[in-house]
């Protein structure tokens, strides 16, 4: 896999979110705005990552695989916060913050394919 500075980025964001919404879990904590504000930081990072992507592609960069998973994986990772606030306002227990947790990791896993789908590098079969 190519390791480029967006997959960083999101990796620290994904990572910081999970641990700030697990940490908020163990103690016990109903979601609160720190807790969706790490949420909020994920959801901004995906967005900012599409528009980049959007400026890549104008720039006469390409996308390597198949553009309709790109764009598949980018719009379902854009969709997970959201998910995962709606959550957290409809069920107002501790157990939401492990929900949101979830996001952010799943979004680092998610980047890690996108980067493999923008630069060409396939799945083992």
């Amino acid at each position: 896999m190519t390791i480029d500075g967006w997959f960083i980025a999101g990796a620290i964001i994904g990572l910081a979110s999970t641990i700030t919404c697990a940490v908020a879990a163990v103690m016990k904590k109903k979601p609160n705005d720190i807790t969706l504000l790490a949420l909020a930081a994920v959801e901004l990072f995906i967005l900012t990552y599409a528009a980049a992507s959007v400026v890549r592609l104008a720039n006469g960069g390409h996308i390597a695989g198949q553009p309709w998973e790109f764009w598949g994986y980018i719009a379902t990772a854009a969709a997970l916060p959201v998910g995962g606030f709606y959550w957290a306002m409809m069920e107002r227990t501790f157990w939401s913050n492990y929900v949101m947790g979830a996001v952010g990791v799943t979004v680092v896993v998610m980047m890690a394919r996108m980067a493999q789908i923008w630069y060409g590098i396939s799945t083992p079969a």
